[in-house]
């Protein structure tokens, strides 16, 4: 009796969790992404079949610059085995079935031993999955750190700017902003990669040195990754401050000019509760909502500083993907990049909800 009452009980507050309007919320956006990701993943497909040819032909290709000739029957068994003997319906079924699930008796798992089948990258001769996944750990850090970057170097700024309109600081951040913004990001690194090799003897190109390749990063030179990753950081993460700057200040002096500010002050509330509490959370709700913006761009990371910078990330590798069209190996980044730009914007809608309790979670009035 005891235990059907702790049921019943666990059952009834957990439905009544989910009658929540902020729990609804969450749960819509998430269940969002199955029909967005459902269309990236139709566009992206649209966009390997654009090249003329097949994924065959270019392999068959491939191996006779190798001097290797191949017959019709293994050409068409091939085309069978990757379904391009489908009709182009059935042929983007298969490649979204093999990439959640490979079954173990396939030509792709016995070559990779791998159950998610993302194709083959004619551009660095080795399956597609291997070669996203040797730099998306690394994409996915930088892109954290210089998003950490932004936000803890503008939002000061910006709220300093703001309470002090027409100040020397003020002035200072507004010419900064429209040097970060008027500088292309390629220019500005070869300068900071001329002045550091000026000051210390060394330009800090790439993130590895070729021991941090060869032994991996270790604690010992995690510093030394981190001194590399300072012009990166400036040059990349400077132009999205800029404009974080400019938006959250634009958005304060907007909000701390409105009504409700002057009756707080009226009433004796602190300016810094003032500024803070309200303007603040108010201002932030543009720049939050872009979070999903910036994580694509980050994640792409201004793909020819990142060729000049020489840094091992996915941006190189997608340039690089489409200049060979090696179409699978480019479906697969811009399909990540896509899944983290929903997840961006998932964030984005959950920290919203929380900054501003104007939101209406459930729609419709109150």
């Amino acid at each position: 009796m005891d235990e059907t009452k702790t049921k019943n009980s666990f059952v009834e507050a957990m439905a009544n969790f989910f009658k929540k309007d902020l729990v609804q919320y969450i749960v819509k956006r998430i269940l969002m992404f199955i029909p967005t990701l459902l269309l990236i993943s139709i566009l992206v497909f649209f966009v390997i079949q654009l090249p003329p040819g097949d994924y065959v032909s270019a392999h068959i290709a491939a191996l006779a610059t190798e001097g290797e000739l191949v017959d019709a029957d293994y050409a068409a068994s091939m085309r069978a085995d990757y379904g391009l003997d489908l009709p182009v319906w059935q042929q983007y079924i298969k490649w979204v079935k093999d990439i959640i699930w490979t079954p173990t008796d396939s030509t792709y798992y016995r070559l990779y031993h791998s159950h998610h089948n993302w194709k083959y990258s004619f551009a660095y001769g080795r399956d597609v999955w291997s070669v996203v996944n040797d730099r998306l750990g690394l994409t996915i850090g930088v892109t954290f750190i210089i998003m950490l970057f932004q936000y803890l170097v503008s939002i000061p700024i910006a709220v300093y700017a703001s309470t002090h309109q027409y100040s020397v600081g003020d002035y200072i951040s507004a010419i900064i902003g429209f040097l970060g913004t008027a500088i292309p990001n390629f220019i500005l690194a070869i300068v900071l990669m001329y002045l550091s090799y000026k000051w210390t003897g060394n330009a800090n190109v790439g993130l590895f040195t070729q021991d941090m390749l060869q032994n991996g990063v270790h604690l010992y030179n995690f510093g030394d990754f981190m001194k590399r990753m300072i012009i990166p950081i400036v040059v990349i993460g400077t132009s999205g401050t800029c404009g974080i700057i400019r938006s959250v200040r634009a958005q304060m002096l907007d909000e701390v000019a409105r009504q409700y500010t002057l009756t707080a002050r009226a009433k004796g509330v602190s300016e810094g509760k003032i500024i803070m509490k309200y303007c603040f959370r108010a201002a932030m709700n543009p720049t939050v909502s872009g979070l999903g913006g910036v994580l694509s761009s980050l994640f792409s990371g201004s793909t020819v500083t990142a060729m000049v910078l020489n840094m091992q990330i996915q941006g190189p590798v997608l340039y690089k993907a489409l200049q060979s069209q090696d179409m699978y190996l480019a479906g697969a980044i811009v399909m990540i990049q896509a899944v983290l730009v929903v997840i961006g914007v998932l964030l984005s809608d959950i920290a919203l909800a929380f900054l501003d309790p104007r939101i209406r979670y459930s729609g419709g009035g109150r």
